[in-house]
């Protein structure tokens, strides 16, 4: 890095928005505490539909087959999704009708590593499966551990030489996004019957979720109540997006320990806190930072 003019040090555009993150999520975090006994989930926790119960409280070990609330058949979060993640000949998505709040002249473009994301089984769990954060929580997992485990497969294919250095920031890249679409922040439309129906089906489990408790959570907005849920179980879904990386991979900064240290093998800080703060940089600033880097 160069040297600034005041006796600094110049910071990439990665730094800066991971830092603006950072202090976004201490100001959400702090409120959402309040709600922790009501909105953190726990995989001991869960019960589905038929009665079963979660066989693994390790998120790197939940089975797609058994511990999901899908019943439609399709519940591999990859399912129907291409292989392809990363390309040189295949650029960025900026349609206007693929991509919200874009007109015909401007607009924000979702990166190729977006377009494809391992999150089908979201869109098939019918709402009234879910009325408890726990169950909410166990498919999320699944779709964080399915879309780590390919993005860490496919990447190693595209740029084997740096794929270590590189591989804790692209999975903290699609923990983002898992973020945004949690929250109903997503920008990236892609087959939009679709992506409505994710929608409307989140907002449905949302406020399920709200109606169960509503005497602890009936004053919050559905906004507050996604921001929240995102904010007090974000560290469980990062667990299981770091499932596949391997041991020599670390983040680009240091973020664990209060900013000291660098992350352990795996991605993952000793502590057990999140290392990265992207999921709360706006998706557009994101991308236009990935595709910069890209």
């Amino acid at each position: 890095m160069a040297s600034g003019g005041s006796g600094g040090t110049d910071k990439s555009a990665k730094e800066v928005l991971d830092e603006y993150g950072e202090q976004i999520k201490k100001e959400v975090h702090a409120k959402a505490l309040e709600y922790e006994n009501d909105l953190h989930g726990f995989l001991s926790r869960v019960v589905f539909s038929n009665g079963d119960k979660v066989g693994n409280h390790n998120a790197c070990l939940l089975n797609y087959t058994k511990d999901t609330n899908v019943t439609s058949g399709k519940s591999h979060p990859c399912y129907g999704r291409q292989g392809v993640r990363f390309s040189d000949t295949k650029g960025a998505e900026c349609y206007r009708t693929r991509i919200k709040y874009n007109d015909h002249n401007t607009g924000s473009c979702a990166p190729f590593r977006r377009l494809h994301m391992c999150d089908r089984n979201l869109e098939e769990i019918y709402p009234d499966k879910i009325k408890k954060t726990d169950n909410l929580l166990v498919d999320v997992l699944l779709a964080a551990k399915h879309e780590g485990q390919m993005i860490a497969n496919k990447l190693q294919e595209y740029d084997a030489t740096n794929y270590e250095s590189r591989i804790c920031t692209e999975l903290a890249r699609s923990f983002a996004d898992i973020g945004d679409i949690i929250r109903g922040k997503d920008l990236f439309l892609g087959h939009q019957q679709r992506k409505k129906n994710l929608e409307k089906r989140l907002e449905t489990m949302f406020e399920n979720i709200r109606n169960e408790n509503n005497k602890k959570l009936g004053h919050l907005t559905t906004e507050e109540l996604r921001e929240y849920w995102w904010s007090l179980n974000r560290q469980e879904i990062w667990k299981a997006m770091i499932c596949g990386a391997p041991k020599e991979a670390h983040y680009f900064r240091k973020t664990c320990s209060n900013n000291t240290t660098e992350t352990q093998s795996n991605c993952h800080c000793i502590d057990g806190t999140v290392p990265t703060y992207f999921d709360y940089v706006p998706q557009y600033l994101r991308w236009f930072e990935e595709w910069a880097e890209d």
